[in-house]
């Protein structure tokens, strides 16, 4: 499943594409995304910091920034429940 929309990330909001799967290994979800360039966050991940909170709707999960792409998006992940929400027919 795919997701693109509105999210909040460290009190900014920007916009997420996101995806993930159901991992046989250690049996648990994990999900990634790509934030668009968002300058703030771009500062905020090279000035060390890694461990966000990323909220879409009401719904708020821990995230781990991870790195900036040669166009300014940041990638984003995360283990457990997606921020997205989930259409039970996926």
């Amino acid at each position: 499943m795919t997701w693109h929309g509105p999210a909040w990330v460290a009190g900014t909001e920007v916009r997420l594409h996101g995806t993930g799967r159901w991992e046989p290994v250690d049996g648990r979800y994990h999900w990634a995304g790509r934030i668009e360039p968002e300058p703030r966050l771009v500062r905020l991940l090279r000035s060390g910091r890694r461990e966000v909170e990323l909220r879409v709707g009401d719904r708020t999960v821990r995230a781990r920034l991870s790195e900036v792409d040669p166009w300014g998006g940041v990638r984003v992940t995360g283990v457990g429940a997606p921020p997205w929400p989930v259409r039970t027919d996926d």
